[in-house]
């Protein structure tokens, strides 16, 4: 399948969820038109809202924009519109009405991943989506001595830098995890909080912020020139004394399949790990180029997953040739729970449904669409739920989700830093890497 070129108002998303509310609240986040499942795909031009042509006002014979068949249909609409606009007594924002008429459809439909979105509202939820920002490119955190979180800062809970993203202004200037910053262009940090102090330090690019910073004792200024930061909601470890690669997915982003695509080289190529390990718990999904992506780093066969639309049949997704660890003899197991969601299913159902992974972990969200988003000129815009994603097989996962191979429950409780799930998933690619080296094993592959 080719993948969509991306358009300036359209897109297609899987919409990243919120797991932990409940089942009927349920609802999706937000590059400016791309294709998703980290999803934003583009498509069918020329699709529109019910509401699409209509003209505001007096009604002068038909409505513009309304099919004969429907002008019935509409009727009542109207009546009750004009009786609004030339009746109500208070004030009209007839912007209002139309963007509450468009929110009432989309209500209608009971689909808690469709919705009408106002113009702030639409976009943000792309920006989340995309993980774009205007900054410096560096994660901060309060902290004790101890390492503990706390709230203001003082001399002793302290600013401290946690991450410097790849490819950033902050690492291109020279910062570093675990500086302690003590003032933002001459102002002191003592007695604030990561709310006052991190909008001082993000900025619109081009723009330069000077940061006065204590490294292990020695005080240092930094100038860095604010950009537009790209999100890193991939990171990458190496466990089980350098046998297994780990990978975790935060969230499908725009650049988290390129991010992925970097480390899992690395683990392959470099560390020549023997066993790999994609955590996509918590992960609430995305852009579903990006799942297509991702998926085809482990999968070479066909088809990844499937897609339909209303009014088609089924349509096989073919993986992206060149994936850094489609070799079967790299075992895989992936984790999930409650939280992997949408995108991240996609991923997950693809792997387990190939046999190219075991699935460790709890059952997981259980969305199988994708949306597609829209911007309306002067009126926010929407996403709307236009196509299914199905599993190999052609399963339907929607209200059921993924069911592990593996079923590990994280008990009540459970000390912080202790992980029962990643734990099981290790001891079970040590087994495996065990198996592969048993001489008879060997002897048989060799055959």
């Amino acid at each position: 399948m080719q993948e969509p070129h991306p358009t300036p108002d359209r897109h297609l998303s899987t919409d990243g969820v919120d797991p932990s509310g409940e089942r009927d609240r349920r609802e999706g986040p937000g590059r400016a038109a791309v294709y998703v499942a980290a999803a934003l795909v583009a498509i069918i031009a020329g699709s529109g809202l019910f509401v699409s042509g209509f003209a505001l006002g007096q009604l002068q014979g038909t409505t513009a924009g309304t099919g004969e068949s429907r002008q019935e249909l509409f009727q009542p609409f109207w009546d009750a519109y004009n009786d609004i606009t030339h009746s109500y007594v208070g004030e009209i924002d007839e912007r209002r009405l139309v963007e509450g008429a468009i929110q009432g459809v989309f209500q209608a439909l009971g689909d808690p991943f469709s919705g009408y979105m106002t113009s702030d509202e639409y976009r943000g939820s792309l920006s989340h989506l995309s993980g774009e920002f205007e900054g410096i490119g560096a994660e901060m955190a309060t902290r004790e001595p101890d390492g503990n979180a706390c709230t203001t800062i003082t001399h002793s809970c302290r600013l401290t830098v946690t991450r410097v993203l790849r490819r950033s202004p902050a690492l291109a200037a020279g910062l570093q995890v675990d500086d302690v910053i003590l003032a933002v262009d001459g102002r002191s940090t003592l007695d604030s909080s990561l709310d006052v102090v991190i909008p001082l330090i993000r900025g619109t690019k081009g723009t330069s912020v000077t940061l006065s910073i204590d490294r292990a004792g020695d005080p240092l200024e930094l100038r860095i020139v604010r950009d537009v930061i790209q999100s890193e909601h991939v990171r990458s470890d190496v466990l089980a004394d350098g046998a297994i690669g780990y990978l975790k997915v935060e969230n499908f982003s725009s650049g988290a399949a390129q991010d992925l695509h970097d480390l899992l080289r690395e683990l392959v190529e470099e560390h020549r790990v023997r066993a790999l390990i994609l955590d996509l718990r918590d992960d609430p999904g995305g852009y579903v180029d990006a799942a297509r992506r991702i998926a085809s780093e482990f999968v070479a066969t066909s088809p990844l997953y499937w897609e339909q639309g209303a009014r088609s049949e089924p349509l096989a997704i073919e993986p992206i040739p060149g994936g850094a660890a489609t070799d079967p003899s790299i075992p895989l197991v992936v984790l999930v729970n409650g939280g992997t969601a949408s995108a991240s299913e996609i991923v997950a159902g693809s792997l387990q449904g190939s046999g190219r992974a075991q699935l460790v972990g709890q059952r997981t969200y259980g969305k199988g669409t994708i949306q597609e988003w829209k911007e309306l000129e002067g009126a926010g815009g929407y996403r709307l739920s236009v196509r299914k994603w199905l599993t190999p097989d052609q399963t339907w996962i929607h209200g059921e989700g993924l069911t592990p191979d593996l079923v590990v429950e994280v008990p009540e409780g459970t000390p912080a830093g202790q992980d029962p799930v990643l734990d099981q998933a290790i001891e079970l690619l040590r087994a495996a890497l065990e198996e592969a080296e048993h001489p008879l094993h060997r002897l048989a592959r060799a055959a």
